[in-house]
């Protein structure tokens, strides 16, 4: 996957919206104004930070030599991950799934209720 399909995919969500809050090189990608993608433009290859469920994490980095700890994120709760290496398109985006539905998860019930996930 390059990075602009993985920007498509992002943003085919609901209620995401992409920015540089960081720097120009950083764009980051948030639901309900909360992060759960980060992809550093400059890397090539491509890479993206995606949050995870710290056991699945561990697994995941154990599993697959592209996935490893999150680069200047938590080591526990995000993963860095290279799209552009030998992970096929159905796992990143199950990934990116993850993601979102992790920080969904954890808006409050007014706000899930409100933007319709519950």
């Amino acid at each position: 996957m390059n990075i602009e399909e993985f920007r498509e995919y992002c943003l085919s969500k609901k209620y995401v919206t992409e920015c540089f809050p960081f720097d120009e090189k950083t764009l980051v990608f948030k639901v309900a104004n909360k992060m759960f993608a980060l992809a550093g433009l400059e890397h090539h290859p491509s890479t993206v930070n995606l949050k995870c469920d710290p056991e699945r994490a561990i697994e995941l980095r154990d599993q697959y030599s592209d996935i490893i700890e999150g680069f200047h994120m938590s080591k526990i709760h995000w993963n860095t991950v290279n799209i552009e290496g030998g992970l096929s398109n159905k796992l990143i985006k199950e990934l990116i799934d993850h993601s979102y539905n992790l920080v969904v998860k954890g808006l409050t019930i007014k706000l899930q209720k409100e933007l319709g996930f519950l």
